[in-house]
């Protein structure tokens, strides 16, 4: 349902807002009151907790319309996907002409703690039996977007024709497609990455090039629109267990096709895990033995339960699991990218990974 608001603004409704009312004796000052996140929270955008109730997100700048979040909100809404934040409102406004997202309204999960906080606990005490509840919640998440079709004007990956007019299959584009995206990455990190990273990269560049090989084959698993960019930071340990938030997509890959196979969630998420893993032991004086074995058993945990809730559903079909590792092997590319040109000290914990998949005993 569309809601009332002055022009140019529009409001789009998901769920009804919850009531913001008050007892008289509760209107005192500061009630309701509205609060930031702080200054230790690290955001790309603005939000505002309102009456401990719900949170406004301001877009800074506002973005163009079409934008993933809305349609995705309207959709997990429809397929009864409870496990995020509760999705109430979409704020539009027309600029220059064209309409863009200003604001979005979720529900307000007390206690909520991101993944960079919670499961580096979880690493720094070696406890993994949370993995399963990441593989669960991952699962039903894709099972839930698995339902929600591409536009029929933008299909999830492009059809090309050859000059006889016949149609190439699309799945074999988009593997072809999703190679040379990886390999892009794997260039890129080898060119940004110097000093003693760099050179130790570079021993392992052709290995890490074999690795991304099976990219380079025709895709069989169904094509989703993916969450985009789900690490261990979009899922929030909150009062009443675990919650997947922020579908806008990745902000640092602005050719990815929003319709991909699951594994790329899957891999992005598993490899946050060996991100944990190298912050607990910069930041906790985890040893780093007792770390590799955490990231490894959490990886497989987490895993087993998302194939196990797939094959429940009948939907193993929505995993392939050759896919992983190259999917794995192009963010940690990416992870290095990023460092290098937005946070250099983030650095340590992709080569932290990569140092761990290939040791100088096993350098390939």
């Amino acid at each position: 349902m569309e809601g009332e608001a002055p022009a140019p603004f529009t409001v789009r409704h998901f769920q009804p807002l919850p009531s913001l009312s008050y007892d008289p004796g509760d209107l005192h000052t500061g009630v309701p009151a509205e609060r930031d996140f702080g200054p230790h929270v690290d955001q790309t955008n603005y939000s505002v907790v309102v009456a401990e109730k719900i949170v406004v997100k301001w877009l800074a700048p506002p973005v163009p319309l079409p934008h993933p979040t809305p349609e995705i909100f309207a959709h997990l809404v429809e397929a009864g996907f409870n496990d995020t934040a509760p999705p109430y409102a979409a704020l539009t406004c027309v600029v220059d002409g064209r309409d863009h997202l200003l604001a979005l309204v979720t529900g307000y999960l007390p206690e909520a703690r991101d993944g960079w906080e919670w499961c580096v606990d979880e690493a720094e005490a070696g406890r993994t039996a949370f993995a399963a509840d990441l593989g669960r919640l991952t699962a039903d998440l894709h099972l839930a977007l698995a339902t929600l079709p591409p536009p029929h004007d933008n299909p999830p990956f492009a059809v090309g024709s050859d000059d006889a007019g016949a149609t190439r299959d699309a799945a074999g584009l988009a593997r072809n497609r999703a190679a040379v995206r990886a390999e892009a990455a794997l260039a890129e990190a080898l060119a940004l990455t110097d000093g003693v990273d760099g050179r130790w990269l570079a021993t392992r560049a052709e290995h890490l090039s074999r690795e991304l090989a099976p990219l380079d084959t025709p895709i069989t698993t169904p094509q989703i629109r993916i969450h985009g960019d789900l690490h261990v930071g979009q899922i929030l340990k909150w009062r009443d267990g675990y919650a997947i938030i922020d579908f806008d997509g990745n902000p640092t890959v602005t050719d990815a096709d929003p319709h991909q196979p699951p594994a790329r969630d899957v891999a992005q998420l598993t490899t946050s895990l060996e991100h944990v893993a190298q912050v607990a032991i910069r930041r906790r004086a985890t040893p780093p033995d007792r770390a590799a074995a955490w990231a490894a058993e959490a990886r497989t945990t987490m895993l087993t339960a998302y194939k196990a809730r797939l094959a429940a559903e009948n939907r193993p079909d929505l995993l392939d699991e050759t896919l992983i590792r190259p999917f794995e092997v192009e963010q940690e590319c990416r992870e290095l990218i990023y460092s290098a040109r937005h946070l250099p000290r983030w650095r340590y914990a992709p080569m932290g990974v990569l140092r761990t998949w290939y040791t100088e005993e096993n350098p390939a």
